[in-house]
């Protein structure tokens, strides 16, 4: 009997009779006759080579190893029947899908872009986590993940989403009280970093200019502070322009110079090999890569 397992129609008579005691009961649980559930049960003893039950007229009782036995099924049948009913509600419920993305990004890029997927797959239920951190995609229970960097991501699949050139850009009402018209009117504004301080440095070197001071102004933990920065006023912020082409395009922000810094980094969508699969998860890849060849212009 070593490593094989009983017959689940025993299994199943065993538990609802313990559960009631009763083999009547348990027969009116299983819509079967109690002939049919005493049978199975012997049945089982029999394989088992141990007595569950002592029977008694019109009472069974747990022999001493039915009860440990019972306790085990019990909480085996519970956790099967908890999990077909989950089962059940998912398949009845509108698609569930869980991406993560840096908080810029989210933003940004995509939650403003969101209601357009929404028509799409309509009560699809999206759920964003916005975390700068690299996801476990079985364990956080995602299901695409954008990330940013140079797309290599041991065991996953990594596609190229948006180019990450980099771009000053500023406030109108700003640029019309101090003009930035050439890279060196820089010297007359405040830089607004994010944590990539560097930056501001590469692009300036890049348009051969020198004699910046690339340290002085604002650091903001992420690149979402310093663009809310640039639309407020309070200087001119180095953007990744993928993700403010939308403020560029509504004239809330200016790109004055037509050259980017290409960085060599780029947005990526990232995910396990097999979660296109799901039909959902299909379609939201698609829906991202037709969104990104619209921003780009290809």
């Amino acid at each position: 009997m070593s490593g094989r397992l009983p017959s689940l129609s025993g299994l199943r008579a065993f538990e609802a009779a313990a559960r009631h005691l009763s083999v009547t009961l348990a027969a009116g649980e299983l819509n079967v006759t109690p002939g049919a559930v005493s049978l199975q049960i012997r049945e089982l003893e029999q394989s088992l080579g141990v007595q569950l039950f002592e029977r008694r007229p019109r009472q069974i009782r747990l022999t001493e190893e039915g009860e440990g036995y019972f306790k085990v099924m019990r909480s085996a049948f519970r956790m099967m029947r908890e999990a077909t009913d989950e089962l059940l509600v998912r398949a009845r419920s509108p698609a569930t899908l869980s991406i993560s993305c840096t908080p810029t990004f989210a933003a940004q890029w995509l939650v403003p872009r969101l209601p357009k997927f929404e028509e799409r797959l309509p009560g699809a239920d999206i759920r964003i986590s916005a975390s700068n951190r690299l996801v476990d995609f079985a364990r956080d229970g995602v299901d695409i993940a954008i990330r940013h960097g140079f797309g290599r991501y041991e065991g996953l699949v990594s596609e190229r989403l948006l180019d990450d050139d980099l771009m000053p850009v500023i406030a109108p009402a700003l640029k019309d009280k101090t003009p930035l018209d050439t890279p060196a009117d820089l010297s007359g504004h405040v830089l607004i970093h994010d944590v990539h301080r560097q930056d501001w440095r590469l692009w300036l070197e890049a348009m051969g200019v020198a004699g910046i001071d690339v340290q002085r102004g604002p650091v903001f933990t992420d690149s979402n502070g310093a663009i809310e920065a640039a639309k407020a006023g309070d200087g001119v912020a180095l953007a990744r322009l993928s993700l403010v082409a939308r403020e560029v395009q509504e004239r809330r922000l200016i790109a004055p110079f037509s050259r980017g810094v290409t960085t060599g980094l780029a947005y990526y969508i990232v995910y396990p090999p097999g979660a296109l699969d799901r039909p959902a998860v299909a379609a939201l890849r698609q829906w991202l890569t037709e969104e990104a060849r619209a921003v780009q212009g290809n």
